[in-house]
C-alpha cells in the first residue's frame, strides 16, 4: 500500500514539474527586435464598395514563428476613425472607445491571432470610385513597428428606398443608384430611365410597374439594371455573374406601351415579368436588349401583345423565354439556354395556348442550348372540355435546336435549320465566341463556325444588329451579326 502511495505522488511531483516547465517555455516573452511577427498577407484588399454600404469581413492569421513570445504594447489603426475600416484583434474590436486600438497583445511562441476587417467607407464626393486605405500598426514591445495595410475602392452613389413614382419622372446618372424594396410606376405615371444610366438593385428589390416604362439607352450607353453585389463571392467570381440577385421587372395588367431598349438586365430572380392584358393594346417592345443569367425565368408574357426584337435571353433556370396566349412578333433574336447551375433548367423557348395564342410569329432568330430539345409548344386544346383556343405559330429562316418536325405541324416550320444533335462540331455552345462554365463567362456573339451565320431572310431580317453594326447582304439568324475578327 505504502509503495502505491510513494509512486502516486512521484506521478504528481513528474507531472507538476512538466507543467511548470511548458509553462514557464510558453510564457518567456522576449524584447528583441529581431523576434518579429509573421502575416498571412501584408495587404487586405476588400472588395470595391459603394460609399456608406459595409463590405463583407475578410480576415487574417498573424503568426509567431520566433523562439520566444512576444507582446504588441498596441495594435491600432493608424488613422484612427478616418477612413470607415472596422477591425476586431483577436476577439477584441477596436472602437472608440478604447481610441480604435487594443494594448497589451500577447502572442506566445508558435502561436497565432485572427483578425477581422470590415469598411463603411465616407463619401468620396466624386463620380469615380477612389481608393480608401489605412495601415493597421502593430507596435511590438522591442520598439519595432509591423504593418498591415488596408485598402479598398469606394463608389459615392446616390439611394433609392421604397419609391412610388406618381408623375412622369426621368432617372438618369452617371453615378451608381443603389435601391432598395420596390420602385413602383403608378398607373397613370411614365418613368423613363435615361441611357448610360445603371441601377443597383437590393437583395428582393425591383420595379414594378403598373404606369409606363421607358428603358432609353443606346448602342453606346445601355441602361443596365442588375445587383448591388459588386464584392465577389470567390477571387475569380462577382457576385454580378450569380444569378438570383434581385426580384426583376414585373408589367402589371394596367400597364401598356412599355419600351425597353438598349438596355442590360442581368441576374436576377425573373428578368421580365408580363401579365395578362387586352392583347389588341402594345404591352411591351423589346428591342436592341440582353436579359442572361436568371434564377426563375428571362422573359414571361401571359396573354400580351410583345414585339421582341434583336434581343438576346439566356442562361435561365425556368424557360429562358415564355409564352402563354397572346400575340408575339420575334425577330433576329437568340435564346441560348447555357444556364450551369441545374441540370432540370427549362427550355431556351416555351409556348402554349392556356389563353388563345392569336400569334407567335418567330423570324429569323437562333434557339439553342444543352439539351437535344430545347423548342416546346403545348397545345392544351386537347386537355380542354369546352371551346377550342386558338394555336397560332411560325418560326421561318430560324436555327432551332429541336428534333426535325415531319408531322403536319410542319407546316408552322418554314426554312427552319434543324440542328443535329450528333453534330458536336457546330451546334449549341459551338455556335459562340465565349461559353466558358468555370468562369461564367458567355459571349454570345457569333463564331466563325455557326451554322446561324447566312441563314437570315435578307427580306424580313433588321438592319442593324443587337450591338447596332450592319447587317450584310447575307445576314445571320439570331440577335448578333458575324463580323470577321
Amino acid at each position: 500500500m505504502k509503495k502505491h502511495k510513494l509512486l502516486f505522488w512521484l506521478l504528481i511531483a513528474l507531472m507538476t514539474q512538466t507543467l511548470i516547465t511548458a509553462c514557464t517555455d510558453d510564457d518567456s516573452f522576449s524584447a528583441s527586435s529581431s523576434n518579429l511577427l509573421t502575416f498571412e498577407t501584408d495587404t487586405v484588399k476588400l472588395d470595391t464598395t459603394f460609399s456608406k454600404v459595409p463590405t463583407a469581413t475578410k480576415s487574417f492569421w498573424v503568426y509567431n514563428h520566433s523562439g520566444d513570445g512576444i507582446r504588441c504594447l498596441n495594435v491600432r489603426l493608424e488613422n484612427g476613425n478616418q477612413t470607415g475600416f472596422r477591425v476586431n484583434v483577436d476577439g477584441v474590436y477596436l472602437g472608440q472607445a478604447s481610441g480604435y486600438q487594443v494594448q497589451d497583445v500577447e502572442i506566445r511562441k508558435h502561436d497565432s491571432i485572427r483578425v477581422f476587417v470590415e469598411l463603411t467607407s465616407v463619401m468620396q464626393q466624386t463620380d469615380k470610385p477612389q481608393k480608401v486605405e489605412d495601415n493597421l500598426v502593430f507596435s511590438l514591445e522591442s520598439g519595432v513597428q509591423q504593418k498591415v495595410n488596408l485598402n479598398a475602392f469606394s463608389w459615392d452613389a446616390e439611394f433609392l428606398q421604397d419609391v412610388v413614382v406618381h408623375g412622369d419622372s426621368t432617372i438618369q446618372s452617371t453615378k451608381p443608384i443603389v435601391v432598395y424594396g420596390n420602385l413602383t410606376v403608378d398607373t397613370l405615371a411614365t418613368l423613363t430611365i435615361g441611357e448610360g444610366t445603371t441601377l443597383y438593385f437590393h437583395n428582393n428589390a425591383g420595379i414594378n410597374v403598373y404606369g409606363r416604362l421607358l428603358c432609353k439607352g443606346t448602342a453606346e450607353n445601355n441602361v443596365v439594371l442588375r445587383g448591388d453585389r459588386i464584392d465577389r463571392m470567390f477571387d475569380y467570381l462577382p457576385y454580378d455573374r450569380v444569378s438570383g440577385q434581385w426580384r426583376g421587372v414585373h408589367i402589371y395588367g394596367s400597364s401598356y406601351d412599355n419600351l425597353i431598349e438598349y438596355t442590360d438586365i442581368h441576374s436576377p430572380y425573373s428578368g421580365i415579368e408580363c401579365d395578362s392584358a387586352d392583347v389588341t393594346k402594345m404591352k411591351l417592345r423589346l428591342v436592341n436588349s440582353t436579359i442572361h443569367n436568371c434564377q426563375g425565368f428571362g422573359f414571361e408574357g401571359r396573354n400580351c401583345k410583345l414585339e421582341i426584337l434583336n434581343c438576346q435571353i439566356s442562361n435561365t433556370l425556368a424557360n429562358c423565354a415564355s409564352f402563354v396566349g397572346g400575340d408575339i412578333l420575334i425577330n433576329n433574336s437568340t435564346f441560348a439556354q447555357f444556364y450551369p447551375f441545374d441540370g432540370e433548367r427549362g427550355p431556351a423557348l416555351y409556348f402554349d395556348n392556356y389563353y388563345p395564342l392569336k400569334n407567335l410569329t418567330c423570324l429569323n432568330s437562333l434557339i439553342t442550348g444543352y439539351a437535344d430539345d430545347v423548342l416546346m409548344g403545348s397545345n392544351r386544346n386537347v386537355k380542354d372540355s369546352g371551346t377550342e383556343k386558338e394555336f397560332n405559330y411560325l418560326f421561318d429562316h430560324c436555327v432551332i435546336r429541336t428534333p426535325k418536325v415531319v408531322t403536319d405541324d410542319s407546316i408552322y416550320f418554314k426554312n427552319v435549320i434543324y440542328e443535329d444533335v450528333e453534330d458536336t462540331t457546330r451546334g449549341s455552345w459551338k455556335h459562340f465566341v465565349k461559353i466558358d462554365t468555370d468562369n461564367l463567362v458567355y459571349d454570345f456573339r457569333l463564331d466563325s463556325i455557326s451554322t446561324a451565320i447566312g441563314k437570315a431572310d435578307p427580306k424580313t431580317t433588321l438592319p442593324t444588329d443587337r450591338n447596332a453594326l450592319p447587317r450584310d447582304e447575307k445576314p445571320d439568324a439570331g440577335a448578333y451579326e458575324y463580323v470577321k475578327k
